[in-house]
């Protein structure tokens, strides 16, 4: 595959991937956080592994050192990944949660130069500078209850929790692409494999700390609930994870967090679709700003050699 025919991938991939903000806080209005979590994840994990089972049952074995990596995968990618996150959803926009989920690439390029080697220069702090000011205007902006939940300063308890979310979540991919490139695991059976076990991580915590009477979801809303999860899991578990590791071979996860800037202003258009939430100007703004300092950082990657620019297509 062309580079030139994996950035539009990276762009739609993004594009439907940003819908799960607002899809995740309408299916929010049926059950809580952790049950929504535990349940899209073990499905996924059953269809992924299911198919697998079916097509392709050499890819199921997995070594000791395998599954350690699996279960860091699930830990942190899954469980805490969208605890944390379906549980600030329930009090910010769609938009913004998605918008802080932006500063994964400040975490993408501390763990790529703890974990890959990836070289720091003055020209990515310059970057990581410009595009960390970016967010200050959107964190000073609170509304709704979210204000109710104020941490200290500006940042809110659901902030953190977003800020938790994508600092977990950036360093799941990491694991992913450990797993994926060095451990030789497929990038299906690394995701199916964790998304169960994350799963049931997020069920067993679900069932301590989560009205189950017979279960979590509000009464006669299990249809409602039912079509939340599925879409969910269909768009993020099935398609974009799976996406997001095959992209991992061509690009470095500095560089498909920073296209991820795309989401907030795709996040915000749903938002207004399904939600009724205005555009905010403040976030388009500060994507602006944050845009411009990760496209220092890019290019500072590509002169760095860290991003591949071509490569000759395959002889058919």
């Amino acid at each position: 595959m062309m580079p030139s025919m994996s950035i539009p991938l990276v762009v739609f991939m993004y594009a439907i991937w940003s819908s799960v903000f607002s899809l995740g806080k309408m299916t929010l209005q049926y059950c809580p956080p952790l049950f929504l979590t535990g349940g899209r994840m073990v499905l996924a994990g059953l269809l992924l592994l299911g198919f697998l089972a079916i097509f392709r049952r050499t890819e199921l074995k997995l070594n000791r050192t395998q599954l350690f990596s699996i279960f860091l995968l699930a830990f942190f990618s899954i469980y805490l990944t969208n605890a944390l996150e379906f549980w600030g959803l329930q009090y910010l926009s769609a938009a913004k949660t998605c918008f802080i989920y932006s500063l994964s690439p400040f975490f993408a390029a501390l763990f790529s130069y703890l974990h890959f080697g990836e070289k720091m220069n003055a020209r990515k702090w310059l970057g990581l500078l410009i595009g960390f000011v970016g967010f200050v205007p959107v964190l000073l902006t609170q509304t709704g209850s979210e204000e109710l939940l104020n941490a200290f300063s500006f940042f809110s308890w659901p902030t953190l929790a977003i800020i938790g979310a994508a600092l977990c979540a950036v360093y799941g991919w990491v694991i992913l692409r450990l797993i994926v490139k060095d451990q030789h695991i497929s990038p299906l059976m690394a995701n199916g494999s964790s998304m169960l076990l994350g799963g049931l991580i997020a069920f067993g915590h679900s069932f301590f700390v989560e009205n189950w009477n017979p279960t979590p979801i509000a009464p006669g809303n299990i249809g409602a609930f039912l079509q939340g999860a599925l879409l969910l899991t269909l768009i993020s578990n099935i398609i974009c994870y799976n996406l997001y590791g095959m992209l991992l071979k061509r690009f470095t996860a500095t560089f498909l967090s920073f296209m991820g800037l795309l989401s907030p202003i795709f996040a915000s258009i749903h938002g207004l679709i399904f939600l009724g939430e205005p555009i905010s100007g403040t976030i388009l703004l500060s994507t602006g700003i944050v845009s411009l300092g990760l496209w220092i950082v890019y290019r500072a990657e590509l002169k760095q050699g860290y991003i591949v620019k071509s490569e000759k297509p395959e002889n058919q």
